[in-house]
């Protein structure tokens, strides 16, 4: 696998849902198209935008100009920046807010932002006069290699990440990775998180290109919209195969019922955002794998090595106040990982590896194991 050498032309990546199939469509300076594709896909349409503070800032104007060209009219909902936003009450505050500009079941909600804005507004949007059609403009990595494809929207509960939500697909997708340069770097590293997932899960030479390539990719190079476009794709094969997550999706998880635990731990602050959360649960999956003889030692330290290179946490102890209470106690932990998604009739699910590139559902996971090798992670 090889980057184009220079910029291409816009790249469009097809999710195959039969008739509810959508585009994601990635490149630089795309968003200035959203007036006119929108157009083409519901000529005489009314839309709002949910957005939040900091992307208002850089990017509600022209998504605004853009619309406005295409005879478009269109209504503004801003909220706060943050998972703060993810709440019953954000719920609330978005869904009366498109009620009140009268957003019609034929009409578009435009998510014009990163993951949580994208949740949120695709929420509200799946349960507003029962469902309204949406369309994604995510405005960050992870959200533009993850969260905006799939149609999983929702919010978070005090008890646990993600508990409520529906499956709800866009009807559009538009990436401009031009947007991404406004990102701070911590932001950028966490999005970047999620684009090391798909090479671990289920592509070793996507992961090898990446370890030659990551350096391009954080500056800005054609490499970011390569690895966009292979992150998409293959997140968009997988959807396609199995939309509800009744089988491979789950695959999606790697990572996750650990980070999800502790973002939970860190009450979803930005003490531990998303992707470092991932970041660190891909390394405790990889070397769990590994105590489990799944997977050789060097393995777990090639996944551990390439995300710390770019600078990501990928150890417990690396996250901000690990010694708090809560994080750096196994059985806290382990009463937070009982609340994921994917635990069954109370048994544990977890995604874990046979080898770079291969990742398998491991139901029934025994918890014994599990608590003692986070005991041992915490004991360092």
């Amino acid at each position: 696998m090889t980057a184009p050498l220079k910029h291409s032309a816009d790249i469009t990546v097809d999710v195959a849902l039969g008739d509810r199939a959508y585009d994601i469509v990635i490149g630089r300076g795309v968003l200035d198209t959203l007036g006119a594709r929108v157009a083409a896909l519901r000529p005489g349409v009314r839309t709002a935008i949910v957005t939040d503070r900091t992307v208002a800032k850089h990017w509600l104007e022209q998504t605004e100009r853009s619309l406005a060209e295409a005879g478009i009219p269109t209504s503004r909902v801003i909220v706060e920046e943050g998972e703060v936003s993810k709440t019953y009450a954000g719920l609330e505050k978005v869904s009366e807010a498109l009620i009140a500009a009268k957003i019609e079941r034929n009409d578009l909600v435009i998510a014009l932002g990163g993951g949580v804005v994208g949740d949120l507004a695709g929420f509200a949007a799946a349960i507003l006069r029962r469902g309204v059609d949406f369309v994604q403009v995510p405005t960050s990595l992870l959200a533009q290699v993850d969260s905006s494809v799939g149609g999983k929207t929702g919010i978070n509960s005090p008890q646990g990440k993600n508990l409520l939500g529906a499956f709800h697909q866009p009807v559009l997708v538009i990436a401009d990775t031009s947007v991404l340069d406004t990102l701070s770097p911590r932001q950028f590293r966490s999005g970047y998180a999620e684009v090391a997932k798909y090479g671990v899960l289920g592509d070793e030479a996507f992961f090898t290109w990446l370890e030659a390539n990551h350096a391009d990719i954080f500056s800005g190079g054609a490499a970011r919209e390569h690895a966009i476009a292979t992150s998409c794709r293959a997140k968009a094969a997988i959807v396609s195969r199995d939309e509800r997550e009744n089988g491979e999706r789950a695959l999606l998880n790697l990572g996750h019922t650990f980070g999800h635990a502790l973002e939970a731990a860190t009450g979803f602050s930005d003490r531990l955002f998303h992707g470092e959360g991932v970041s660190v649960g891909m390394v405790l999956a990889a070397e769990f794998s590994a105590k489990l003889g799944m997977i050789s030692e060097t393995d777990a330290t090639r996944v551990e090595r390439h995300l710390a290179s770019v600078g990501l946490p990928t150890h417990l102890q690396d996250i901000a106040g690990f010694a708090q209470e809560g994080l750096a106690d196994a059985d806290a932990l382990m009463a937070l990982m009982a609340q994921d998604k994917k635990v069954k009739r109370g048994k544990l699910t977890f995604i874990l590896l046979q080898a770079i590139g291969r990742a398998v559902v491991a139901n029934d996971v025994e918890p014994a194991l599990v608590r003692d090798f986070l005991q041992q992670k915490l004991s360092g």
